[in-house]
C-alpha cells in the first residue's frame, strides 16, 4: 500500500490543503496519508496563533470527514522542539518499506531541500512528490534541476525522477484554492468572511475559542509600540530608521517602520531582534513574516504596525516612502544617539 506524508504548520488547516491531499491521494493512489502538524519549522520564524495541541485537533477536524484514509499524526507535537522531517520519516520506516512512503511537499519546498537535515537521507528513505501550480516549469534536463540534486538523478522522463538512491520524484499539477494559511489568519483577524476557505467545524472551533484575535487587544498602543520597535532598530545600527502614522491615510497597517541594513544579513538579524524583543517585552509573537530567509526586503507584521526591512540599496528601489505622503512622519531620533 502506498503511504503518503503531508507536513506542515496547519495555521489553521484550511481547503487549500485538503485539495492538495485529495488531488495527490488519488493521482498516486494512496492507500493512507499521515498528515503531519510541525511542533515548530527550523526554517520559519513563529507567528502568533494557536497551541500545538490545538494545531493538531484543527487539523483533525478538518479532515474527520474524509474517511480513514487521511490520518492525522501527531508524532512531531509529542517530540517537541523543532520539527525534522528525516525524523518523521524514519520513524515512519520502522512500520512502512522506503518504497511505499511518498513525502508531498510544494515545489517552493523542493527548490528549498538541500537546507533540511540530512535531506540525502529523505531522498533514500522516501519516494518524493511534487505539488505545482498550474505554469510551473517542471525540470526537463539536468541542467534544470536544483543544484543538490543533480548528482542524485539517475534517469528522468516527463513528471518523473528516478534517484540513484533507488526512489523517484514525480510531479503533480494542483489546480484548486489559491490560498495561504497566512492570508486566513489576516482575514481572521480584520473580520473578513473565510467561510469559503474553511471547513465549518475549523471556522466554529475557530470562533469557540477566540483563536487569531486582532493583535491591538494585546498591544493597546500602537504608538508607544511603534516607537519601541524602533529603538530595537536603532539599537541594532539601523539606517535611517523612519516611522509614520497612517491613521489618517489609506494604508492597510495604522503605522510602519522602515529601516535599512548594511547587508542582507543585517535586514534579517533586525527583524529577528524585533520579534526577540516584543515576545520578551509583550510575549507575542508577529501574524506573520516575511523574506527573512533572503534579507533584501523582510516584512514583519503586526497588525496595525508593519514593519520593512531592507538590504539599503532594494530600498532606494522601492522608495516605500513615497507611498505614505498622505502620513504623519514619527520624527523619530535614536535615544542611545553614539557620540
Amino acid at each position: 500500500m502506498k503511504i503518503g506524508i503531508f507536513g506542515g504548520s496547519f495555521n489553521p488547516p484550511h481547503m487549500g490543503h485538503i485539495n492538495a491531499i485529495q488531488t495527490v491521494a488519488k493521482k498516486m493512489g494512496l492507500g493512507k496519508v499521515h498528515i503531519v502538524p510541525a511542533a515548530q519549522n527550523p526554517l520559519k520564524t513563529p507567528v502568533e496563533g494557536p497551541t500545538a495541541e490545538q494545531r493538531v485537533e484543527l487539523t483533525k477536524l478538518a479532515f474527520a470527514q474524509y474517511g480513514d484514509t487521511y490520518f492525522v499524526d501527531d508524532q512531531e507535537i509529542k517530540r517537541g522542539g523543532l520539527s525534522y522531517t528525516v525524523d518523521t520519516v524514519m520513524n515512519l520506516r520502522k512500520t512502512y518499506e522506503a518504497s511505499d512512503l511518498y513525502l508531498i511537499v510544494g515545489a517552493d519546498k523542493f527548490e528549498e531541500l538541500a537546507q533540511w537535515k540530512d535531506f540525502q537521507k529523505i531522498l533514500s528513505e522516501t519516494n518524493l512528490v511534487v505539488t505545482t501550480r498550474p505554469g510551473y516549469d517542471v525540470p526537463e534536463s539536468l541542467e534544470e534541476m536544483p543544484g543538490y540534486l543533480k548528482p542524485l538523478v539517475a534517469d528522468f522522463d516527463f513528471n518523473f525522477i528516478e534517484l540513484t538512491t533507488g526512489r523517484n520524484i514525480q510531479f503533480i499539477t494542483l489546480r484548486d484554492i489559491e490560498i495561504s494559511s497566512s492570508e486566513v489568519r489576516k482575514w481572521l483577524r480584520t473580520g473578513k468572511p473565510v467561510e469559503k476557505y474553511l471547513p465549518l467545524s475549523v471556522e466554529s472551533y475557530i470562533k469557540e475559542h477566540k483563536l487569531y484575535r486582532n493583535l491591538g487587544e494585546r498591544i493597546g498602543d500602537y504608538k508607544k509600540f511603534t516607537e519601541f520597535c524602533a529603538n530595537v532598530l536603532f539599537s541594532r545600527k539601523g539606517i535611517a530608521v523612519r516611522g509614520f502614522d497612517l491613521t489618517e491615510a489609506s494604508a492597510p497597517s495604522e503605522y510602519t517602520l522602515i529601516a535599512s541594513g548594511t547587508s542582507t544579513r543585517h535586514a534579517a538579524a533586525m527583524a529577528e531582534n524585533v520579534v526577540m524583543a516584543v515576545k520578551e517585552e509583550f510575549n507575542l509573537h508577529p501574524q506573520s513574516v516575511e523574506g527573512i530567509d533572503e534579507g533584501r526586503w523582510v516584512v514583519v507584521d503586526y497588525g496595525s504596525l508593519i514593519i520593512h526591512l531592507f538590504y539599503d540599496f532594494v530600498r532606494q528601489e522601492y522608495n516605500l516612502e513615497n507611498l505614505w505622503k498622505q502620513g504623519k512622519d514619527l520624527g523619530l531620533k535614536d535615544p542611545h544617539p553614539e557620540a
